[in-house]
């Protein structure tokens, strides 16, 4: 949920390769932000006993939030490609920025923590995030992949192990509810649910941003890079989500699983497309083989960067597309894009004030979703088109060139 200055439309065909490059990329954060709005305010589930999942459970859920992560990856590395030479005074200084950045996006997570909503705040896992991916900043495209692919593959078996003992800990290090300030009373429950326990684990999604810090470093301004991350992401989601299913329903995991479940009163085959956030897995290392939304698992994990791959290709081929025919095609998605911290916080505080009371008269689920989706997008155009950063980017950007330039005087 950074954000970057927006380049004005180029006045001619080709001549500003920068300029959709980020276009491409607001507008696919601001595709993800809508997404997320979505399995929000809209059921993933059917209200029938089967719990059949909905278009909207079957489409988003777990994509739009991978999608955030990857993107937040993308932004770091845009963010610090001209500046950083890979190492040095530079690259110190690139870090301390980020880190300060994310103190301004965890202080929103924890304050918007305190409220009483029935959804996962993201926030403080994303700020969490961020202060872990600094190690691997200066790393190159070709060993930010193989860190990637290793993270994928090793961190949820070692997740699955710790699982048990975190939750057979007293207390459990499990919070039940979004990071607030409290919590902060109580770091290793805290440090456990937003590493190992929570909706976001942030041990497994380290994944998220060493793929997007990988794609950002390649050179997106290239015509091939956008068909090749559309074609390489879809054939990764696509080969992903086929062993899933396969390891499910054709070699048996699926009936083991089913003798493991800890929660009978949720069919296993509904959550298993939608989401397995709320399932203790343990009992069994078939939990390990599912591609199951928010389940953390390496075909998750796989699946779900190569779905946020693809969409970042396709944005960033219509920004291509835009550049050449001169017309903003991505002005209602990027420009909701470029403040997202700002629109997301406000999504979920409205959220609150309408929790356990009924919508007003005359409204549906499905309206309340596109008055959120509309705001986004209005407002995020207004913003973009008069050049101003949103309340929380400013904030953002004032503590990254605050701590970009804190250490100058040290030298």
């Amino acid at each position: 949920m950074t954000s970057r200055a927006t380049a004005r439309p180029s006045r001619a065909p080709g001549s500003s390769s920068a300029a959709y490059r980020l276009r491409g990329i607001d507008a696919a954060r601001g595709l993800a932000l809508l997404g997320m709005m979505a399995t929000h305010l809209l059921p993933t589930f059917e209200s029938d006993p089967g719990m059949t999942p909905t278009w909207i459970g079957l489409t988003f859920s777990g994509r739009a939030a991978a999608l955030f992560a990857v993107l937040a990856g993308i932004g770091l590395a845009l963010s610090t490609g001209k500046q950083v030479p890979f190492e040095g005074p530079a690259l110190g200084a690139a870090r301390r920025g980020i880190a300060l950045r994310a103190g301004v996006i965890a202080a929103a997570g924890l304050t918007l923590g305190g409220l009483e909503v029935n959804l996962a705040i993201i926030l403080v896992h994303y700020a969490v995030l961020f202060l872990c991916i600094l190690p691997f900043l200066g790393l190159k495209p070709k060993a930010l992949c193989i860190w990637a692919a290793g993270w994928m593959l090793a961190s949820p078996v070692l997740a699955y192990l710790l699982r048990p003992w975190l939750m057979a800990s007293s207390p459990q290090l499990i919070l039940d509810h979004n990071p607030a300030w409290e919590d902060l009373g109580t770091p290793s429950q805290l440090l456990g649910d937003v590493f190992f326990t929570g909706y976001y684990p942030v041990f497994q999604w380290l994944s998220y941003l060493l793929v997007g810090l990988a794609i950002g470093r390649l050179p997106l301004t290239k015509a091939r890079i956008p068909v090749l991350l559309l074609a390489g992401g879809t054939v990764l989601a696509v080969l992903a989500k086929a062993l899933g299913v396969a390891a499910m329903e054709n070699w048996g995991g699926r009936a083991a699983l089913q003798q493991v479940l800890n929660a009978p009163d949720y069919p296993l085959d509904s959550l298993l497309q939608v989401n397995l956030a709320g399932v203790q897995q343990e009992g069994s290392w078939w939990w390990l083989a599912t591609v199951a939304p928010h389940s953390g698992t390496t075909l998750d994990l796989a699946h779900t960067s190569g779905v946020a791959a693809a969409v970042v290709g396709a944005c960033l081929l219509l920004g291509r597309l835009a550049d050449w025919l001169n017309l903003d095609l991505l002005l209602p998605l990027r420009g909701a894009g470029a403040m997202t911290l700002t629109l997301y916080s406000v999504h979920v505080w409205v959220v609150a004030a309408f929790y356990l009371k009924p919508l007003p008269a005359g409204w549906t689920e499905e309206g309340m979703y596109f008055a959120h989706a509309a705001t986004a997008v209005i407002v995020g155009m207004v913003f973009v088109l008069l050049k101003w950063r949103g309340p929380l980017e400013w904030l953002g950007h004032a503590a990254n060139q605050l701590g970009r330039h804190s250490g100058s005087g040290l030298r």
